[in-house]
């Protein structure tokens, strides 16, 4: 259980980031204290699911984007620091909006190699 909570932990800690929340913001938009937010990121406290639904609510995201966490930001090297930083913009994100962005860096893309 606890490889569960350090997960879910890590990911509202990136969500909670890439939103630029601070954890005492977060934790005012959730109805916690600050102090709670941070027991949850370093998975020293057993969240409720009632209490994850406030969390996601608060991170504007769906309950599922907590509990969704692909490790293979972990394979990533520094160098692809802006991969990192892309996958974790996309994974706060409704599924609409990262296929817009799909379609979006596509066309880039196509545009580029027109050149």
């Amino acid at each position: 259980m606890s490889e569960l909570l350090e997960l879910v932990g890590t990911r509202i800690r990136d969500i909670r980031k890439s939103k630029g929340l601070s954890q005492e913001a977060l934790a005012e938009k959730a109805g916690f204290n600050s102090s709670y937010i941070g027991f949850i990121e370093r998975a020293e406290r057993n969240i409720s699911l009632k209490n994850l639904e406030k969390i996601a609510k608060a991170l504007n995201v769906g309950v599922y984007q907590l509990l969704t966490y692909v490790k293979e930001n972990d394979e990533l090297t520094e160098e692809d620091s802006s991969i990192k930083t892309i996958l974790t913009l996309l994974r706060t994100r409704e599924s609409k909006d990262t296929e817009l962005a799909l379609k979006i860096l596509t066309d880039i893309f196509m545009r580029i190699d027109e050149r």
